[in-house]
């Protein structure tokens, strides 16, 4: 995932398809792709109702006569005058728009996750091969600069041989009410699970992603379970499994929207023969090592690093923390490095993280959980 070349400065062009104003991630993907000066957004179709697609465009700096009101005008307008275009609809409509992005040869970064299904994670590999089409797939935790440390750690086998791991993601929008005591009103897609729960497309994309991340390893097979506490009746909102990973690894899965307590509960644990560490999204600049010798140490950007002094993670320095946004715009340094390496016809060196194919694993992953809560037993998540 690191990157050491140089990004020229002219900023690379971008459209957004969805991401209003006021949708869940459209603000913050605008305020990180712009915050490195790395990409300029210059057109859009943010939303289907008008005022707020206007609104939007002009929050965002967008000229009225590129923001349009439907994502095909869009591409029929702005084919050649744009490098990327960012989707940020609802994950049910995903695929029409990215299977046409890279017909038009656009490349395309994609808000996780990808798909709702392995079979249509299928078609968009098949669709972007025949193209020889750009695509990349944002997990937005992906990019805290701790995570990368800890990656090096383990690489660099300071953890020895990992045995085992905890991720979790406990949340509490479905069971907490506000000050009023008003229940909350998510977004209608978030409360129609299909055969994979939209729980498990919003939160269990994210740890299958940084699993994969941090230990390189697969998944084999798994025993989960999934429930319903909260407000919203016929929609899973906590799940978790026990999980075998290659490498003779054993991890523990929970995400959950049930779970007072948590606004955003982030929290992984990996356990190896010579350390643990454990990392906590709520305190995003430190990480916390556990040595076989009894030591224990609390690491950030000032210690004794190897990724997290690189320059580009110190836009301010150590002791003034820099949080999800800025973890935001680190992915998007990523995927700039990535596009412009397209462009010239190379390979992009970091784009592994970023894959269809992970997204396309994370698939097996989820559809292997959803068996097993049905079955009660033990499923092989297929390869």
């Amino acid at each position: 995932m690191e990157n050491t070349n140089t990004v020229p400065l002219a900023p690379l062009r971008l459209a957004f398809i969805g991401g209003s104003r006021s949708s869940a991630v459209g603000y913050s993907h605008f305020v990180s792709s712009a915050m490195d000066g790395l990409w300029t957004l210059v057109a859009g179709c943010f939303s289907r109702h008008a005022e707020s697609n206007h609104e939007s465009g002009q929050v965002y700096g967008v000229h009225p006569e590129r923001i349009y009101d439907t994502w095909q005008a869009l591409l029929a307008s702005e084919q050649g005058n744009i490098d990327a275009v960012v989707i940020l609809t609802p994950t049910p409509s995903h695929v029409d728009s990215v299977l046409a992005c890279m017909r038009a040869g656009i490349a395309v970064i994609c808000e996780k996750s990808l798909a709702v299904s392995s079979e249509q994670a299928r078609q968009i590999i098949a669709v972007r091969d025949a193209h020889q089409a750009f695509l990349a797939v944002t997990y937005n935790y992906a990019g805290y600069p701790m995570l990368r440390e800890l990656e090096r750690k383990i690489r660099d086998g300071k953890l020895g041989k990992i045995l085992h791991f905890q991720a979790e993601m406990p949340q509490e929008g479905f069971v907490r009410v506000d000050a009023r005591g008003n229940k909350p009103t998510p977004q209608a897609w978030r409360l129609a699970d299909g055969a994979i729960p939209t729980l498990h497309l919003d939160l269990g994309v994210h740890l299958h992603q940084m699993v994969a991340y941090l230990t390189g390893e697969k998944p084999l097979e798994l025993v989960s379970d999934q429930n319903h506490y909260g407000w919203f009746a016929g929609v899973v909102d906590n799940a978790g499994c026990l999980c075998q990973y290659s490498g003779n690894i054993q991890g523990q899965f929970w995400f959950s929207k049930s779970a007072l307590g948590h606004r955003n509960g982030l929290r992984i644990r990996i356990y190896g023969d010579l350390a643990a560490a454990e990392w906590y999204q709520a305190q995003p600049e430190e990480l916390t090592l556990s040595h076989v010798d009894g030591r224990r140490e609390i690491i950030d950007r000032a210690g004794q690093v190897e990724v997290t002094n690189a320059l580009r993670y110190n836009r301010f320095k150590a002791g003034h923390p820099a949080g999800f946004i800025e973890a935001f715009a680190n992915l998007y340094g990523d995927i700039a490095v990535g596009v412009r390496q397209f462009q010239q016809g190379l390979p992009w060196q970091g784009g592994a993280v970023y894959s269809a194919e992970l997204a396309l694993e994370g698939m097996h992953f989820l559809e292997a959980m959803v068996a097993s809560s049905q079955s009660r037993r033990w499923e092989t998540i297929q390869a």
